[in-house]
């Protein structure tokens, strides 16, 4: 996953203000009533049964958590693709295990788990106290619809081959060569049984991902197109409001199985401008700190480093490089531009030591993880000379290079522009950057149409099957490079059923290096998320990797 998270991290880094123009007037979803209508939320249940409230949610600050986003692109679990999105998701749904704030795999939906001898099948027992925020309990059905759904032609979700295609009849559904899901099965009303199609060590963490979270039937038949806006989820905390581009307020399910959060509302203010600035004017609790700013918050006489965190993320940066688009399709050529790209000194000149320079394509946290540096070093010489062995021959013979960002500014970010001007002069070799908006950028790179794009992906779950077999297996949906390396597919296929934990995080790491030596992903940065974090705010933390969070913070005040 994931891109908006890693570009909102990247613009609080480099401090790249986006202004949105043109006056026009935001727009509101109230979860009142039908039509909408009205300057608030009005009291009351709507027709789908979900509750809504009264009041001005933001208030003057006590008691109420205040924090910044983006607005999520969608708020149906089956199809987030973003982290933003799933920051969201994971308060409002549940799925039967979730990831704990440790990293570790906890039950939630689930009472208990049995797993067969031979690692195939796998029987959950719901618990008897879950309820959707409507009231209306949780039954094995639900799990079963929510899983047909997900895997089903018509939602077409690109997610779910790659979540759920480990369940047998998953990938029938999803191709239209089956109507039921034959490892599926409902025992009993608490009782849901899965089958996979080989042991797999990793199938619990998969089941952790959004795609398998439990949504409302009910309310999806009886509203299809709009019921996003109003979801009836099972999770610490149910949507209040959404004013497209002005905030999101989420309100705490006193109901919750695993107990009410301690915080009641939380406001997500989804304005632009500068956090810090509405952080020091008391109107945020928590505000990402620029470059603009690092200084001043690691400045021991600061007000500011008192409050100052950071957090390393389980996710990489990276230049993605197409082999079905010339020039990308020569490996040399995909060489020579990594061997000629300082991010070191980047690192340290752009983002002043911010984030830390890619070793590798397992980040931080990650089972796998090695301080060895794998990545290409800045050897322009070595760059020369792969470019001129490759069968182009010369930059002179090259295609036009056009880079994709996501973003829409005048210019390309910082670090890219250092970049190319270290290919033109290292190597003669012209490029340009090209910038679209999020949504348009996930839809030309799910198509694979992206000749190179300045990427991020943040694991799902912490296990490097998360993102090697995910990103680089041959036949994965989620493929979106035209790569294949038949070992690399060899290495993982055996991870994937490999049961000793040693043996399958070397296959793992073999395969790491075999990706990095052909040069589609140029490992760049790990970032790390830099706040300032109100002291009336107790436990907060930057997960590295999207989990519920809200309910393990609390406030003092």
């Amino acid at each position: 996953m994931n891109q908006d998270r890693l570009i909102a991290i990247m613009l609080g880094v480099i401090a790249v203000i986006v202004v949105f123009g043109g006056g026009g007037l935001a727009l509101a979803f109230f979860l009142g009533g039908e039509d909408g209508g009205g300057g608030g939320v009005s009291s009351g249940t709507t027709s789908d049964g979900v509750t809504t409230d009264t009041g001005d949610a933001a208030g003057d600050g006590s008691g109420v958590l205040r924090l910044s986003a983006v607005d999520p692109t969608t708020l149906d679990p089956a199809l987030v693709g973003d982290t933003g999105s799933a920051e969201f998701v994971a308060e409002i749904f549940n799925g039967l295990v979730t990831i704990s704030p440790e990293m570790t795999i906890e039950l939630d939906l689930a009472q208990s788990l049995e797993v067969s001898p031979d690692g195939t099948v796998y029987t959950f027992t719901l618990r008897d106290d879950i309820l959707f925020h409507n009231g209306r309990r949780v039954t094995a059905e639900d799990v079963k619809w929510s899983i047909e759904r997900a895997a089903s032609r018509e939602l077409s979700s690109p997610l779910a081959t790659a979540y759920l295609g480990d369940i047998v009849g998953v990938r029938e559904r999803f191709f239209g060569l089956s109507e039921d899901i034959e490892g599926v099965e409902v025992l009993d009303e608490r009782t849901i049984r899965f089958t996979i199609d080989a042991p797999k060590p990793y199938f619990l963490a998969k089941l952790t991902y959004p795609t398998a979270y439990v949504v409302d039937r009910e309310q999806i038949e009886a509203n299809p197109r709009g019921w996003t806006q109003r979801p009836n989820g099972t999770g610490p905390y149910r949507l209040r409001e959404w004013r497209v581009g002005e905030r999101i307020v989420l309100q705490a399910n006193t109901r919750f199985h695993l107990g009410a959060p301690s915080i009641e509302t939380v406001v997500y203010e989804l304005s632009g401008g500068s956090t810090l600035t509405r952080f020091e004017n008391d109107e945020l609790d928590v505000a990402s700190i620029s470059q603009n700013d690092v200084d001043r918050a690691r400045d021991p006489n600061s007000s500011l480093n008192a409050l100052y965190q950071t957090f390393t993320q389980m996710s990489v940066s990276y230049l993605a490089l197409n082999t079905n688009v010339p020039p990308f399709d020569d490996v040399n050529v995909r060489r020579a531009l990594a061997f000629s790209m300082n991010r070191k000194l980047i690192v340290e000149t752009t983002f002043d030591n911010m984030w830390l320079a890619a070793t590798g394509l397992i980040p931080p946290g990650a089972p796998g993880f090695t301080i060895e540096d794998k990545a290409f070093p800045y050897d322009p010489e070595e760059a020369r000379r792969l470019l001129a062995e490759s069968k182009y021959g010369s930059a002179e013979n090259l295609p036009e290079i056009v880079i994709t960002q996501q973003g829409g500014g005048a210019s390309a970010s910082f670090d890219f522009q250092a970049f190319i001007e270290e290919w033109r002069t290292e190597l003669g070799i012209q490029a340009r950057i090209q910038q679209l908006d999020f949504a348009s950028f996930l839809a030309e790179q799910n198509q694979g149409r992206l000749q190179a794009a300045d990427g991020a992906w943040s694991l799902d779950y912490p296990d490097p099957e998360s993102i090697l077999d995910l990103k680089f297996h041959s036949e994965s949906a989620l493929n979106d490079i035209a790569y294949s390396n038949p070992q690399v597919d060899s290495l993982l296929e055996r991870a994937r059923v490999e049961q000793d934990p040693v043996l399958r995080i070397e296959l793992y790491q073999q395969a790491e290096k075999l990706i990095i030596d052909d040069a589609v992903w140029i490992p760049l940065y790990f970032p790390v998320v830099h706040v300032v974090v109100n002291a009336d705010v107790v436990g907060w933390f930057e997960p590295p990797i999207p989990v519920p969070r809200l309910r393990f913070i609390s406030l003092n005040r």
